[in-house]
């Protein structure tokens, strides 16, 4: 836990100093009240105490606690000052973390769990370090203070005090071991109940429709048990050691009694120094169970501290350098890609897209397609091979230039909770107003936006629940449009759209792809036709290519694909006759 602190502290060095220097003077101010208590004790059995003297005492007491309180309040400010701003530092750091990771790394992970790191966990230590970490450190300064004060009264009972400590700690390495292992299972059922809570919400509407509501819904039932179960063995299985630990601490206090007691009957103690080590060896032990208090939260937060350190250290893509392309035609040489180790979804596929003109990639489902257009985006990183825009190596470029190079139209569309205006606005944070309707104008989006309470200016809600799939897609085209890129992917764009959004959707695609370099994934063959190269794919293989015509006349997998789909444009529902009687 100490490596992981240091390393999030030194995010905010300097607030770390200062709240660390009010935590030890707030400990200091702590503990000398116990010496002046001694000293009284002291004053008091000599054959003549001196009143004045303990009137100083008294009043210096009264002081330290005036001046307690006024270091109590600075060393509160600090610690939770520093506190807010190492997590604020953290949620930062996080942020900017997964914006840097490959796609690959949120197909591995579920969105949950990265949610709750930045979420729960920076929460956790927030929580925790604020309102525990600073009692400890004065408390542990105190004792060690309070350590001298008994040493140099009678280092003999001191030291049976003291006995304690190595045996209490063997007991909370062995229950820190256990709770480790605990912990992370107790962590990741927490993750589990959350991911299929959101499960739950998001598709209550097929839940309802097939009747799964409640204990039906067996994924988050099985869920909260299992959450309710990995809660209560964390909290238990430290329990035994604590009590434990306690006991060894009743036990050394009591010998130290039963030895001071025997001191004295033997004339080698005082009856000062009984009276200090019975008042004040009782306080010794208070830091210590304070930690076996919050020992159970102390290690939750440690293994929170080690969640969000891994996902701080998790691999990013390459950073690249600053390259421009000065054109924008696409080459793959020999890449290969899989998204698990075992299997290939492209196997040394070469082709070549030129630049500003349209080349279409069809092929059955799982053949390939939409892994070439996550590749160009620079989604993942290839396994094997190169691709190049403009004869550049993408890897080569910063991610952030190969972004700027692409826009991307696809069948699924997310818009966030905000107004159409704001939605566009995503594609070219910068633009103006005016560009930003001339974007909605070219693509259809005022034919249904002026007819909105708001206009432009309307809320589409989360996902764009408020909007149909047609108006959301040419909202999707307007954000396309207002970034102006080079470079377009369509993937499907069209392919679940009614007849009416479908031409309307045509009309806006025709106004983003002028002069670009277009790639183009459909299912529907027949609106491909016209492309300059069709690119045919079969379990991640090229197995034709050419135009519409070239391909036909090839009589191979594309005129076979196409057939089918004229075949089945022809196709009706209805009731079979029934034979008259």
């Amino acid at each position: 836990m100490i490596k992981n602190l240091l390393y999030v502290l030194n995010l905010k060095r300097k607030e770390t100093y200062k709240a660390i220097l009010w935590e030890l003077v707030h400990a200091i101010f702590l503990a000398a009240p116990i010496g002046f208590l001694l000293l009284i004790l002291q004053d008091l059995f000599l054959p003549a105490p001196h009143p004045a003297k303990l009137w100083t005492y008294v009043g210096l007491m009264i002081g330290l606690l005036v001046l307690q309180l006024f270091v109590a309040v600075r060393s509160v400010i600090a610690s939770n000052g520093m506190t807010y701003a190492v997590s604020t530092d953290l949620r930062i750091r996080l942020g900017n973390q997964l914006q840097r990771l490959s796609m690959g790394t949120f197909k591995q992970r579920d969105p949950g769990d990265l949610a709750a790191v930045l979420l729960q966990d920076v929460a956790n230590f927030e929580l925790i370090f604020g309102h525990t970490v600073g009692n400890i450190t004065a408390a542990l300064f105190s004792m060690l203070v309070l350590s001298g004060f008994l040493f140099i009264t009678d280092w003999r009972l001191a030291i049976v005090l003291l006995a304690a400590l190595p045996l209490v700690w063997l007991m909370v390495r062995l229950a820190a071991h256990l709770l480790t292992k605990q912990g992370k299972k107790h962590v990741a059922a927490r993750n589990a109940t959350s991911a299929r809570f959101l499960e739950y919400v998001s598709g209550i509407r097929t839940i309802k429709s097939f009747g799964m509501t409640g204990k039906r819904f067996s994924s988050l039932e099985k869920a909260l048990n299992d959450f309710r179960r990995a809660s209560i063995r964390t909290e238990a299985i430290p329990g035994p050691f604590v009590l434990l630990a306690t006991v060894v601490l009743e036990v050394c206090f009591l010998l130290m009694l039963w030895l001071g007691i025997h001191f004295f009957a033997q004339g080698t103690l005082a009856i000062p120094v009984l009276i200090a080590f019975l008042l004040m060896g009782y306080r010794l032990y208070d830091p210590i169970k304070i930690m076996l208090v919050d020992f159970a939260l102390l290690r939750y937060m440690n293994i929170s501290l080690g969640r969000v350190l891994e996902l701080l250290q998790t691999p990013r893509q390459g950073a690249g350098k600053n390259l421009q392309p000065s054109h924008y035609d696409i080459c793959f040489h020999d890449v290969s890609f899989g998204y698990h180790p075992e299997r290939k979804v492209l196997d040394k596929v070469s082709f070549q897209i030129p630049e500003h003109r349209m080349t279409a990639l069809v092929g059955p489902s799982g053949s390939g397609k939409t892994t070439i257009t996550s590749l160009i985006a620079r989604f993942w990183d290839v396994d094997e091979g190169r691709i190049e825009i403009g004869g550049i190596a993408i890897q080569d470029m910063k991610p952030t230039t190969v972004y700027s190079l692409i826009s991307e139209v696809f069948q699924e569309v997310y818009l966030f909770d905000d107004t159409i205006y704001n939605n566009i606005k995503y594609g070219k944070p910068e633009a103006t107003e005016a560009e930003i309707i001339a974007a909605a104008e070219r693509a259809c989006v005022l034919d249904f936006a002026w007819e909105m309470p708001g206009g432009l200016h309307s809320a589409v809600g989360e996902n764009g629940n408020k909007l149909s799939g047609g108006q959301k897609q040419r909202i999707s085209i307007a954000r396309a449009l207002l970034k102006d890129a080079p470079i377009v992917l369509l993937d499907e764009a069209t392919a679940s759209l009614d007849p009416e959004n479908e031409i309307y959707i045509q009309q806006a695609i025709q106004e983003l792809v002028k002069d670009k370099t277009v790639i183009v994934i459909a299912h529907k063959l027949a609106t491909v036709r016209k492309a300059d190269q069709l690119l045919v794919l079969q379990e991640g293989q090229i197995v034709e290519r050419g135009s519409h015509g070239e391909l036909m006349a090839l009589g191979g997998l594309y005129r076979r694909l196409y057939d089918i789909q004229q075949q089945a444009g022809g196709w009706k529902l209805g009731k079979k006759a029934l034979p008259e009687p």
